[in-house]
C-alpha cells in the first residue's frame, strides 16, 4: 500500500518538477530522461548484480521486439506529457490518464479478448460519450488527452504480456533506445545544439535527476502492485490524474469549465461505475463461503 500510494503522489508532482525545466525543449528533456535513466538503471543492476538475464533475452528477438515497442510508446508518452506540461496543458494530460484505464478495459476486450460485463460495457461507452461531447463543444478532437491516454494503454498492455519484471524490463527498454538517444545526443553536441550543454546549473542537475525520478516510481509501483489487489490499485491510480488537475487548475490557472468540465464529470462517472462494479466483485468473492 505504502509503496503504491508514494508512486501515484510522486507522479502527480511531475508538473512541478518538469515546469522548472520549461527552457528545456521537451523532445531534448525526453533523451536527457532516456540517458541518465540507463545510467541509473545500470548502477541498480550492477549493485544487485543481476545481468544473467539479458543473454537469455539477447536470444529471443520476439522479446526484444516487444520491449522496443513499448520503449517507443514510452518515450513518446513522455514527450507529449512534457510538452502539455510546459505548454498549459496540464488538465488535458490529467484528461488522459483518467481515460487511460477504461481504454485498457477496452483493449483487454479487443486484442487479449476478454470478457467485459455489463457495467464494464457502460463505463466505457460513457467515457466515448464524454470523448464526443467534448469534440462536439470545442469543435477539436481532444487529441492531447487522447494521445496520452492511448500512448500509456498501449504501453500497459505490452508490458502486461511481458516476460520480464520492472527492473530488468526497464532497463532493457532504455537499453534498446540507449544507441539511437548517444547518436542524436552526439549529432547535437557537434552542432553546439546540445541541451545539457547549454542549460543553467539548475536545470543541469535536474536533468541528471531526472533518471531516478523516472525510474524510482516505476519500481515502486511494480512492488506495489504485487503485494495488493488489482481493484484497490485501479482505485489508488486516480490519485495521479487528480493531482494533475488539480495542479493545473489551482496552481497554473488552466481553464476548468463550461463543456470541458462537463466532460470531465462524465469521464469521472465512468470511473465510478468502473470501480464500482470492480469493488462490489471482490467484495462478492471475499464474502463467498469456500466450496469443499
Amino acid at each position: 500500500m505504502f509503496y503504491a500510494i508514494s508512486c501515484f503522489l510522486l507522479w502527480g508532482l511531475f508538473p512541478l518538477y518538469f515546469k522548472l525545466l520549461h527552457d528545456v525543449n521537451s523532445f531534448d528533456v525526453v533523451l536527457q530522461r532516456i540517458f541518465w535513466s540507463l545510467i541509473f538503471l545500470l548502477a541498480v543492476l550492477g549493485w544487485r548484480r543481476q545481468w544473467a538475464w539479458l543473454g537469455e533475452v539477447a536470444r529471443r528477438p520476439r522479446v526484444l521486439l516487444g520491449f522496443l515497442a513499448s520503449a517507443l510508446l514510452l518515450s513518446g508518452n513522455w514527450t507529449l506529457y512534457i510538452w502539455a506540461i510546459n505548454n498549459g496543458h496540464i488538465v488535458d494530460a490529467s484528461l488522459g490518464y483518467f481515460m487511460s484505464p477504461l481504454l485498457s478495459v477496452l483493449l483487454g476486450a479487443l486484442i487479449l479478448k476478454e470478457r467485459l460485463r455489463l457495467l464494464q460495457w457502460l463505463a466505457v461507452a460513457l467515457a466515448l460519450g464524454a470523448v464526443l461531447w467534448l469534440t462536439w463543444m470545442s469543435g477539436v478532437l481532444p487529441w492531447i488527452g487522447l494521445s496520452v491516454a492511448i500512448t500509456f494503454a498501449l504501453y500497459g498492455l505490452l508490458r502486461k504480456t511481458a516476460q520480464l519484471g520492472a527492473l530488468q524490463g526497464l532497463a532493457l527498454e532504455t537499453m534498446l533506445l540507449a544507441p539511437l538517444v548517444l547518436i542524436i545526443l552526439a549529432v547535437m553536441a557537434w552542432h553546439g545544439r546540445n541541451a545539457f550543454l547549454q542549460a543553467s546549473s539548475l536545470s543541469q542537475v535536474l536533468l541528471m535527476l531526472s533518471g531516478p525520478v523516472t525510474a524510482i516510481p516505476l519500481l515502486m509501483f511494480a512492488r506495489g502492485a504485487r503485494a495488493i489487489s488489482l481493484s484497490l490499485l485501479g482505485l489508488l491510480q486516480y490519485i495521479t490524474p487528480t493531482m494533475l488537475l488539480l495542479t493545473g487548475v489551482l496552481i497554473y490557472d488552466e481553464p476548468f469549465s463550461g463543456p470541458r468540465q462537463t466532460g470531465f464529470v462524465v469521464i469521472w462517472l465512468a470511473l465510478a461505475v468502473y470501480s464500482a462494479e470492480g469493488l462490489w466483485r471482490l467484495w462478492g468473492n471475499k464474502t463467498r463461503p469456500a466450496q469443499t
